[in-house]
C-alpha cells in the first residue's frame, strides 16, 4: 500500500508510531498487500483487454479524457507492481531487510532498497491522484469546449512535474542531511506527510466541485441541442453523474483509510508514551486501519475501471485485428443494412449546407460521448436522440 510511513521507516531512529505499525505482524501485512496487488492487477488488465462478441470502445476520435483513463490505470498498475516486489522482497529476505534498522551500517543496499522502493510506489499513485484532477479538469473543460487532444500535453507537464517535484522535495526534506539523521523532530516528517498527502486532499476537495460543475453545464448543453430535455438526455445525464459518483466513492473507499490511520499516528506520535493503558484503543484502531490499507489501497486500480467502464466481462479476444481506416468504416456504414454512423463521422459525409446547420449538435454529441465513454447503453441512446439521427 501506499503510505509515507515507507519512506520514514527506511531511517534507522524511526519514531514509535512508525514502528509499531510497521512491526505488527510484517509477514501478514505482506502477504496482504501481495494478495490483493496481484488480484487487483489481473482483474484490471481483463478489464482493458478486448473481449469476444463485443465490438471495442469507439471514439469518434481520440480524445484526451480517453487518454487520462487509460493512464490512471497504467500509473495503478505500475504501483501495484511495486507493492508486490517490495513485499515479496521483505517475505523472501528478512535478514536483508533487518540491515534496515542498524544505524551507521556498511551495507547500503537495505537503505537504497527500501528508499527507491517506496519512492517508486510514492510517485505512482502520486501521479494517479494528478491524472484524477485533471479527468476532473478536462471533464468540464470539454463541456465548455475548450480542451481538445492540445491540452493533454499540458496535463503530461503538470501531472509528472508536480509528482517527481513533490516526491523528491519529500524525499529530501525526511533525508536531510543524511539517511542516518532524519527523523530527528517533525521538522524533517511534516514537510513530507504535507506533499504526499497534499495531492489526494486536493482530489476530495476539488473534484467533486468539478464534477458538479460539469453535470450542470452537461443538463444545460442537453436542454440547448433541442430545445427540451427529454427522457433519454435526462437519463443520459443521470448515468454521467452516476458515473462521476462512482468514481469519487472508489477514491473515498480506497484512500479514507489512509487519512484515519495517519491521524491516529500522529496522535500517538504526540503522547510520551504510545504503549500507555489509556491509548490501547488507538493503538489498535490505527493497527487495524494499517492492515485494511494494505486491503484497499492496491484494489483501487480494478475498482476504477468498474467506475469507467463497467464490468468488461471474463471472454478475452487476443486475436489480431487489422485496424479500420475511417473512410472504409465510413463506406461500409453508408450501405450496411439497419446501420448509423456516428454524430462526427457523419460530418464527413454530409452535404455543406447540413453541416452548417448540425455543427452545434455535433460538437454537443461529441463533448456528451467523450464524458460517457465506457457506456454504451448511453452511446446508443445519445446516438438514437440526435437530430443527426433522426434526420436519416
Amino acid at each position: 500500500m501506499a503510505s509515507p510511513r515507507l519512506e520514514t521507516y527506511c531511517c534507522p531512529n524511526r519514531d514509535a508510531a512508525t514502528q509499531l505499525v510497521m512491526n505488527f505482524q510484517p509477514e501478514v501485512f505482506c502477504g496482504v498487500c501481495i494478495g490483493s496487488a496481484s488480484i487487483s492487477l489481473l482483474l484490471t488488465i481483463l478489464q482493458l483487454l478486448p473481449k469476444k462478441g463485443q465490438s471495442p470502445r469507439k471514439m469518434p476520435k481520440a480524445s484526451s479524457s480517453s487518454t487520462i483513463l487509460l493512464l490512471i490505470s497504467i500509473c495503478d498498475i505500475l504501483g501495484g507492481l511495486g507493492m508486490i516486489f517490495r513485499s515479496s522482497v521483505w517475505l523472501g529476505f528478512p535478514g536483508f531487510i533487518a540491515n534496515i534498522s542498524v544505524a551507521n551500517g556498511t551495507d547500503v543496499w537495505p537503505s537504497t532498497f527500501c528508499v527507491g522502493s517506496a519512492m517508486w510506489i510514492q510517485l505512482l499513485y502520486s501521479a494517479g491522484f494528478w491524472w484524477l484532477f485533471c479527468y476532473a479538469v478536462d471533464s468540464y473543460l470539454v463541456v465548455r469546449r475548450s480542451a481538445g487532444l492540445s491540452t493533454i500535453v499540458l496535463y503530461h507537464m503538470m501531472t509528472w512535474g508536480l509528482a517527481v517535484l513533490l516526491c523528491v522535495e519529500g524525499i529530501a526534506l525526511l533525508y536531510y542531511p543524511s539517511l542516518s539523521s532524519c527523523e530527528n523532530g517533525l521538522e524533517h516528517a511534516i514537510p513530507h506527510y504535507i506533499t504526499t498527502y497534499a495531492p489526494l486532499l486536493l482530489v476530495l476537495v476539488a473534484n467533486p466541485i468539478l464534477f458538479r460543475r460539469t453535470v450542470s453545464a452537461v443538463a444545460s448543453l442537453l436542454k440547448g441541442r433541442q430545445g427540451i430535455y427529454t427522457e433519454n438526455e435526462r437519463r443520459l445525464g443521470t448515468e454521467i453523474q452516476m458515473r462521476f459518483f462512482k468514481i469519487m466513492l472508489v477514491f473515498v473507499i480506497c484512500w479514507s483509510s489512509n487519512i484515519i490511520n495517519e491521524t491516529l499516528l500522529f496522535y500517538l506520535e504526540m503522547q510520551p508514551d504510545i504503549n500507555e493503558m489509556p491509548l490501547k484503543n488507538i493503538r489498535s484502531a490505527a493497527l487495524i486501519t494499517w492492515i485494511i490499507m494494505g486491503v484497499l489501497n492496491p484494489m483501487q486500480g480494478f475498482l476504477f475501471t468498474l467506475a469507467f467502464y463497467g464490468w468488461t466481462g471474463w471472454r478475452v479476444d487476443l486475436k489480431w485485428r487489422k485496424r479500420e481506416i475511417p473512410w472504409e468504416s465510413m463506406s461500409s456504414s453508408t450501405v450496411g443494412e439497419n446501420t448509423y454512423p456516428s454524430p462526427v463521422n457523419y460530418q464527413s459525409n454530409i452535404h455543406d449546407s447540413k453541416k452548417i446547420s448540425t455543427t452545434d449538435s455535433q460538437q454537443t454529441d461529441e463533448a456528451i460521448s467523450m464524458l460517457s465513454e465506457g457506456n454504451t447503453s448511453s452511446d446508443e441512446r445519445l446516438t438514437r436522440s440526435s437530430p443527426i439521427y433522426q434526420g436519416w
